[in-house]
């Protein structure tokens, strides 16, 4: 095995984590998913953080994740906890998207089709279902930067399998967000299944991408 694929089999970890988290439930795994993603990212870049600035949006991001998982996890009872997770991925999602556009910039066309696509459902599908004004506000602005982030991974301008590995990983995250909507707002739960494992997945996807560069000069 190439030396610059050797960090990817430490994935294992937040990879078991994922598994017992979707089996579980339990927050403790769940919690431990991004928080030990972020974690490897910081060993396996030791000493080189001050040159790989670009690290630390993926990091923060996914602390921010961690964050979001705990208020969506003790929701119940708690009103507020809803909208604190949402402000929490959306935090997460200018981490990813603070990444993307360090290695590259927004993918215009990209944009363009994802908007399309989510600003009907939008306005035709959620807007309807959703009373709070605050609520309203706050997943319009996650929408939007869902699909900045996502078109800014497609610029991306790493080397093949980081850049694909990473536009999966948002990819899977904005896939969970929509399921997640579904659910949420439409009370439709056919797909409740799959929140779950596309979120994980993207962590893990984008972890493994992180990692690939970690032996690029002029990353």
């Amino acid at each position: 095995m190439p030396q610059r694929w050797l960090p990817l089999t430490t994935i294992t970890l937040p990879a078991c984590l994922a598994v017992a988290a979707n089996e579980t439930g339990y927050l403790p795994f769940k919690l431990g998913v991004p928080l030990a993603c972020a974690l490897l990212l910081l060993f396996h870049f030791r000493g080189k953080l001050r040159q790989r600035s670009d690290v630390w949006f993926v990091v923060g991001a996914f602390v921010f994740s961690a964050i979001g998982d705990y208020f969506l996890s003790t929701r119940r009872g708690h009103e507020s906890h809803f909208v604190l997770g949402i402000a929490a991925f959306f935090v997460a999602h200018l981490g990813y998207l603070g990444f993307s556009l360090w290695h590259g910039r927004l993918h215009c066309v990209a944009l363009v089709v994802l908007l399309a696509g989510y600003l009907p459902y939008f306005v035709f599908a959620l807007r309807p279902a959703i009373d709070d004004p605050i609520l309203f506000a706050a997943v319009l602005l996650y929408l939007l930067v869902s699909c900045v982030g996502l078109a800014a991974a497609a610029g991306l301008r790493l080397r093949p399998m980081g850049k694909w590995l990473y536009v999966f990983g948002i990819l899977m995250i904005v896939l969970s967000d929509t399921i997640i909507s579904f659910s949420e707002f439409l009370k439709y739960r056919g797909l409740n299944d799959w929140i779950l494992p596309t979120y994980y997945l993207a962590h893990l996807t984008v972890t493994a991408s992180v990692l690939t560069t970690r032996e690029d000069r002029w990353a």
